[in-house]
């Protein structure tokens, strides 16, 4: 594998600000995500005080169920830039176009899109989680849980 192989996901091909609410929201907490603990409390901070304990759990657990999936039969390691970066790389864009896709309720061009970061075996079991944590999103109004100020990533890609 080149090193160019090892970065192409995280190759920028946006800006954030140029996603909607659903997607952005998406890209923030991939990014908080990975951060660690204290960053996923977050994300379930976020999701808790919005939607309420319940439903926030629900779509936590959609959450770490989508992840564990991306991680674990990912066709690669997911690539994602710091929380505070106004950069949107490849991997962000096929997170966040999963995420909206699947909570319009287009369940198979969701998995279509998911064949991109997961083995396509795997591609349907995507779908579903996807789709709970975007309605989530959508119920959280703004659709970005926002990072504590003076929130810090361990790892930067710009």
């Amino acid at each position: 594998m080149t090193d160019r192989s090892r970065i192409r996901g995280g190759a920028p091909v946006g800006q954030v600000s140029q996603l909607d609410a659903v997607e952005t929201g998406a890209v923030y907490a991939l990014r908080l995500w990975f951060d660690g603990p204290e960053a996923q409390a977050e994300v379930w901070n976020s999701f808790a005080s919005t939607l309420g304990p319940k439903a926030g759990r629900t779509a936590l657990q959609a959450l770490e169920q989508l992840f564990e999936i991306l991680v674990r039969h990912g066709r690669r390691p997911l690539m994602r830039h710091d929380v505070a970066c106004k950069c949107l790389g490849a991997d962000e864009a096929f997170f966040a176009t999963l995420i909206a896709t699947a909570a319009d309720g287009d369940r198979e061009e969701a998995a279509m899109i998911a064949s991109t970061l997961v083995r396509a075996d795997m591609a349907l079991f995507v779908a579903e989680p996807a789709q709970v944590f975007g309605l989530a999103l959508k119920r959280l109004g703004m659709g970005t849980p926002q990072p504590a100020p003076g929130h810090v990533s361990a790892q930067v890609l710009h």
